[in-house]
């Protein structure tokens, strides 16, 4: 029997874990996650343009779209193309597999066209949330992708995986130690017969895994075990004497064992997702980010590897590259607020990609159009009947619009009421393109060319139409429906 009392610490680790989930290279060695979860987002060639004056060879995508991937053509930048979750189902039929891999990697193999180097089929499927919505469909389309790939004399040089979360792996309870790492109970069999798989393809196992998650869910989570810089009291796993002093560290090695459990101790691992946000969440903030990043960015620069596997390179794809103002904050509202860029590619912070530690700002996106320098903010003439309506305004605003910054431990947390009616508004107002009806909400609001931002609390200006991306995912409906409920409050 274990001893419970000395493994306690590990039982914490465990729970944050289950439910999160050459020397001095220049950043070639880093993939960046592109997500275009956004109202108005940078237009592609901006971006393409953007991860090479940053020096970042590799991209991840969460889809296929034809004009990111004309963007990126002749660029040299290594590409993850994906499947999104709800075409996983048709994918289970080959011939529908074989023609996604002719219109979506076969038509860019060419000298000069996209360098793309995997194909993602699907994203976290297996989430423990999902319920099992994705576990029949993901290997079987697996299957197919990867044998359409080799079908296309491609299957040498561009591998199918499956970026999976943390979840699906875990240690027993009674023994709470990385060197125990299991699959999770109820996916075994499927897991077991996705890594054999993966090993005769010589594909990776793709983990996303996220210390942040793991401080966000539970307030007794150690704090400094989420970074790098040593400050976190050492646990040691009693499998096998290894000591542990941050989280990323512990949960790598879980995979592994889990890996090693089925006989592919040894299979490539990619770290497909991992960061930290700035915004959302009291430990969500930019000394945070910049203070992981910086002890990450180290450790894969010196290819220091894990206690299971030391002095190793590892693959890792940073998340993300830029804010996206409509992505689901079911998790949290820190969601919205993952990169290392702000939505218009301006740096937060400074960082060295290369990990020598000489942090200056990140090279900005450049040929970025704005609308007009006009925000809307609070009426404050407004007569005492028109304030009582505030409250549901302010909610109306903030339901087609990104207000995640207005809470709890945010960066515009602790303003007034006029000050969240401001944010809130202006916020609606940059959504709509600046309409002029989309700053009235019953009287409660006027535009102002004074930027109302304060020292921690910034009120945008929103890419204009001209320089957004011609995607809008979710963005069109939330607009129409947007404009539908604007029109029934005017009337009202």
């Amino acid at each position: 029997m274990a001893n419970l009392p000395a493994l306690r610490p590990w039982l914490c680790l465990l729970a944050a874990m289950a439910a999160a989930s050459a020397p001095w290279p220049p950043a070639d060695a880093l993939g960046m996650n592109w997500g275009t979860q956004a109202t108005h987002p940078l237009p592609p060639k901006i971006v393409a343009r953007l991860l090479r004056d940053n020096g970042i060879k590799k991209a991840k995508l969460f889809d296929a779209d034809q004009e990111t991937l004309s963007a990126l053509a002749g660029t040299g930048i290594e590409v993850m193309v994906a499947i999104p979750n709800v075409m996983l189902d048709t994918m289970t039929d080959y011939d529908t597999a074989k023609e996604w891999v002719r219109r979506n990697v076969s038509r860019y193999n060419f000298d000069g066209g996209v360098t793309i180097k995997y194909v993602a089929v699907g994203n976290e499927p297996f989430l423990a949330t999902y319920n099992g919505t994705f576990d029949k469909v993901t290997f079987p389309a697996l299957q197919n992708i990867q044998n359409a790939l080799n079908e296309a004399g491609l299957g040498d040089s561009i591998k199918a995986t499956v970026p999976l979360n943390a979840d699906v792996y875990m240690s027993p309870k009674d023994n709470p130690v990385p060197s125990a790492g299991r699959w999770r109970a109820d996916i075994t069999d499927l897991m077991t017969q996705m890594v054999q798989f993966l090993s005769n393809n010589s594909a990776p196992f793709t983990v996303n895994i996220y210390p942040f998650i793991s401080l966000f869910l539970n307030d007794d989570f150690p704090v400094n075990f989420a970074f790098f810089d040593g400050d976190a009291t050492p646990l040691v796993d009693p499998g096998n004497g290894v000591s542990y002093t941050n989280v990323f560290d512990a949960n790598f090695d879980t995979l592994v064992a889990a890996l090693k459990s089925v006989g592919h101790g040894d299979m490539p691992i990619v770290v497909g997702e991992v960061g930290w946000p700035t915004d959302g969440d009291k430990h969500a903030t930019s000394a945070y980010a910049q203070r992981f990043y910086n002890g990450l960015l180290k450790r894969l620069a010196a290819n220091a590897g894990t206690p299971a596997r030391p002095n190793q390179y590892i693959e890792v794809y940073l998340f993300g590259l830029l804010d996206e103002d409509i992505k689901s904050v079911a998790p949290g509202n820190f969601e919205r607020h993952w990169g290392i860029l702000r939505y218009d590619g301006q740096p937060k912070y400074p960082m060295d990609l290369s990990g020598q530690g000489q942090n200056t700002m990140l090279v900005p996106a450049s040929g970025v159009e704005y609308l007009p320098r006009t925000w809307c903010v609070v009426n404050t003439n407004a007569g005492s009947d028109a304030m009582e309506k505030l409250a549901d305004n302010i909610n109306y605003a903030c339901t087609f619009a990104d207000c995640t910054a207005l809470g709890y431990g945010s960066t515009c947390g602790g303003m007034d009421s006029n000050g969240n009616a401001s944010y809130a508004f202006n916020a609606f107002f940059q959504v709509q393109n600046q309409k002029d009806e989309a700053c009235g909400f019953q009287g409660l609001a006027v535009p102002t060319q004074t930027d109302p931002s304060t020292t921690t609390c910034n009120f945008t200006i929103q890419i204009s139409t001209t320089s957004a991306g011609h995607r809008r995912p979710l963005g069109v409906a939330v607009f129409v429906l947007a404009q539908l409920l604007l029109l029934l409050l005017l009337l009202h």
